[in-house]
């Protein structure tokens, strides 16, 4: 009995003792599965993840590019579709009559596309505000947004709905044109970031290299051209359905017209004022600007949801911390710039070229001839020339840069000359083949136009991401323009046009070689100095060392104390400095030289001093 109470007495004893070894045991696990845990992994790999972000960076680029490609070519269908719906509907007596007796629609008409081309002349004055103050996205949003405006005021055709809206459209057209071109630009720039993220000048966001994203440049302009360009082609669709059984045939529609092409003077003179048999139901209209509407809403969307920041939220803060008196002169300074300035015909040739394409040669030349049931067949074949051919803009990743822009005003020049001569018949088909190769040329010349003056802007201001919205805004301006001078032409005889716009594309390809020139010469550009970012918001970026409980008036006014005390410390420096110097004048050589070091030696210990005064002072404080 006395053993086994022994034993007992024993097994008591080492029982803490293998407790605590097991307690050891299992925080020892623990520990060791911590380590584990939170150590470096053997299957992770910095590199691989870090390769994979930067991949799905660059693929969001891509999405933004042709989310922006999208949206426009939606929406410009969308409003090019209804107003050539609306015009042809307003232009027919019978529908004037019936539906709006007393309601003036041709008037309303004259006013509605005097608002959408005289607004955007004084697009200079506020696009670069409206760009800075709202941001890229958020501009092309808003844009959008207008062009849904304008849809919905078609459900009830009034004056006070129809002109409002077209001025609000006027408004919209250059900031809008502004923001794509600059948004286009800088994903290009943000896709070689990504692309090149181990590069220093990267990692550090410096300046990109000269010529280091110019291909990039050139891919994306040449798809959203490609894609946008399609939006003559599908705003086609709501008269091809909608109006396609109601129009006249040409006998009736072409009656009293005498000579097309050349020889005419306006647009189509002799005209019918009836061309429906008879008039589209109500609610088919209703359900027609209702598909449109959905479009538009779309177009929203997607600008809204799938379209990425252009900039950084620094970078925007920064951009719109220069003063908003500076942003407004900026684009009136950036003309000082030859660059710009020999590419002012070009910009507005564009503008006479686009609209010419629309309104003369369609109509003066193809409408006139082929009679109104062939018009969607020419802006289809024109939208389709247009889109193709923008491919051929790719070429300028091996070509020079003046390939481009030669090649469309080659093309342009040669059709203007064959115009200037072509005087067609009325209601004659066998002239239909001959106007559809025109119509193809037309488009091919329109979309080395409009490519290579996008990509060249792009090129020459690559590396000044700060600038783009400028340079994008005077090229949209100078077009708008000549959009206005080719909506006041509209009764001027035909080859007075046509030499107009001949001597204007003379004029942008001698301007353009002198251009090169200067450049290949390595002449020197005027560019405008923007002024640092003056931030008077305090962000995150910008936090200083210092009492977090201090109000923004107390540090504002202690910010213009050191303003003064800094500008007084230095004037009175310089004054030392320049009584130095006459002293040392006065001297011999040797004294002058052992001065002007102990002046060199001064100046570091007194902003040293300056520098520990201040500190000193923020400390009492």
């Amino acid at each position: 009995m006395d053993m086994v109470e022994e034993l007992k007495e024993a097994d008591q004893g080492f029982a803490p003792i293998n407790g605590a070894a097991n307690e050891m045991q299992q925080e020892d696990n623990m520990q060791g599965q911590m380590e584990e845990f939170l150590g470096p992994q053997a299957e992770y790999n910095e590199e691989e993840e870090e390769r994979k972000y930067y991949r799905r960076k660059r693929l969001g680029v891509i999405k933004n590019v042709l989310a922006a490609s999208i949206g426009a070519m939606i929406m410009y269908s969308v409003y090019m579709g209804l107003l050539q719906l609306q015009l042809i509907l307003h232009y027919d007596m019978t529908y004037r009559e019936v539906k709006y007796s007393n309601l003036g629609l041709e008037d309303i008409d004259r006013k509605m596309l005097r608002g959408i081309n005289v607004t955007p002349i004084v697009g200079l004055l506020y696009t670069p505000i409206l760009i800075r103050f709202l941001g890229t996205k958020w501009m092309m949003f808003l844009a959008s947004g207008i062009y849904a405006f304008f849809v919905s005021t078609n459900y009830w055709e009034r004056y006070y709905t129809l002109v409002p809206s077209a001025v609000a459209i006027g408004v919209a057209i250059v900031p809008l044109w502004a923001s794509l071109g600059n948004y286009i630009t800088r994903m290009a720039q943000q896709y070689y970031e990504y692309a090149n993220y181990k590069e220093e000048h990267v990692q550090e966001q410096k300046k990109i290299p000269k010529g280091a994203c110019h291909k990039y440049i050139i891919i994306f302009q040449s798809v959203f051209s490609v894609i946008f360009h399609l939006s003559f082609v599908f705003a086609e669709l709501p008269m091809t359905i909608i109006l396609k059984e109601c129009i006249l045939d040409n006998n009736h529609i072409l009656i009293n017209v005498k000579n097309c092409g050349a020889e005419i003077s306006g647009v189509v003179p002799g005209f019918n004022t009836t061309v429906l048999k008879f008039l589209p139901q109500s609610m088919n209209l209703i359900i027609g600007e209702s598909v449109l509407m959905g479009f538009a809403f779309l177009s929203m969307i997607i600008f809204l949801v799938l379209c990425g920041a252009a900039y950084r939220p620094t970078e925007e803060i920064d951009l719109r911390s220069i003063g908003w008196g500076n942003i407004f002169q900026l684009p009136f300074k950036h003309l000082r710039d030859y660059r710009i300035r020999l590419l002012c015909p070009f910009f507005i040739y564009s503008g006479f070229e686009v609209l010419f394409a629309i309104t003369g040669l369609t109509l003066s030349y193809g409408v006139c001839t082929l009679g109104l049931q062939k018009l969607w067949l020419l802006i289809v074949v024109y939208g389709l020339s247009c889109s193709v051919f923008s491919i051929l803009s790719l070429c300028l990743l091996r070509l020079p840069r003046w390939v481009c822009l030669a090649g469309g005003a080659t093309v342009h020049l040669m059709l203007l000359v064959v115009l200037m001569v072509f005087s067609p018949t009325p209601q004659n088909l066998a002239y239909e083949v001959p106007l559809l190769v025109i119509t193809i040329l037309w488009g091919l010349g329109t979309a080395l136009n409009k490519t290579g003056v996008s990509t060249l802007l792009g090129i020459l201001y690559a590396e000044e991401k700060e600038r783009l919205d400028f340079v994008f805004t005077i090229y949209h301006w100078l077009q708008a323009i000549a959009i206005f001078v080719v909506y006041l032409w509209s009764e001027m005889p035909m080859r007075a046009k046509l030499a107009i716009m001949l001597a204007t594309l003379l004029l942008a390809c001698y301007c353009y070689w002198l251009m090169e020139r200067r450049l290949a010469k390595n002449e020197r550009h005027r560019l405008p100095r923007i002024p640092r970012p003056k931030h008077k918001v305090k962000g995150y970026r910008y936090l200083e060392d210092g009492n977090s409980d201090e109000s923004d008036s107390e540090r504002s006014e202690e910010d213009d104390e050191k303003d003064e005390e800094e500008i007084e410390a230095e004037e009175q420096l310089a004054n030392e400095s320049e009584a130095e110097d006459m002293e040392a004048e006065r001297q011999d050589p040797g004294a002058q030289g052992a001065d002007s070091l102990r002046a060199r030696r001064k100046r570091p210990e007194n902003h040293q001093q300056r520098e520990d005064d201040a500190h000193l002072m923020e400390g009492r404080k």
